[in-house]
């Protein structure tokens, strides 16, 4: 049976620590591939602007070219309506088949969230979870396993080097002419740069 790492996410904009979280995934668990779902409509983030979606492909794209055991997918991007992560693993999963144990990434952060995300239960019966500890997050299994039942059995902490970095931080970096550098990789710094990403105040594409 193929072992496949799911990592989905706005990515506006990747950066280190997003990358350092999937190959730490694929290392420990001994993943085949990892697959960067970028988000067509973040159900979490309706209210806000976004930058446009052909941008956030592009970066990641970018960060994810020197890795050969990364792709990117554009599951979430070719298909209407909100990207919930329940929906993405369901497709995937039939893609890939039975034979194929899918392995969804995400932080700590997130993993305390879960409870509120669309149809839980369910996703921790389509996929196993795979939570990286970030820096002040601490998640109390048994409050967890209380909301939703059986999740114990089904997620993984998986320890990382510290890497403190947030998208709306570095969108916020760009707008007050801070630097970026080192935070995300060289090429993706330069397209932000390029095509003016981050500049107004809304955090979109100008």
């Amino acid at each position: 049976m193929q072992r496949i790492g799911v990592i989905g996410g706005t990515f506006d904009p990747i950066h280190y620590g997003h990358l350092a979280a999937a190959e730490e995934a694929r290392v420990r668990m001994n993943l085949e591939r990892v697959l960067f779902v970028v988000a067509g409509v973040p159900p979490h983030k309706l209210e806000e602007e976004v930058t446009p979606v052909e941008h956030r492909l592009a970066i990641v794209s970018l960060a994810i070219a020197s890795n050969p055991h990364f792709e990117i997918s554009r599951v979430d991007v070719d298909r209407p309506g909100p990207s919930y992560t329940v929906d993405t693993i369901s497709i995937l999963q039939k893609q890939w088949g039975q034979e194929t144990e899918v392995y969804f990434i995400m932080g700590l952060d997130s993993l305390v969230e879960l409870p509120t995300w669309h149809h839980p239960q369910r996703l921790i019966q389509l996929c196993r979870l795979l939570a990286v500890k970030r820096p002040g997050f601490e998640t109390d299994m048994a409050e967890l396993e209380a909301s939703l039942p059986g999740i114990s059995s089904r997620v993984e902490i998986i320890d990382m080097p510290e890497v403190d970095i947030s998208s709306s931080d570095l969108q916020q970096r760009v707008r007050d002419g801070l630097p970026i550098k080192y935070q995300v990789p060289e090429e993706v710094e330069r397209y932000i740069m390029e095509h003016g990403l981050y500049r107004r105040s809304s955090g979109t594409a100008t």
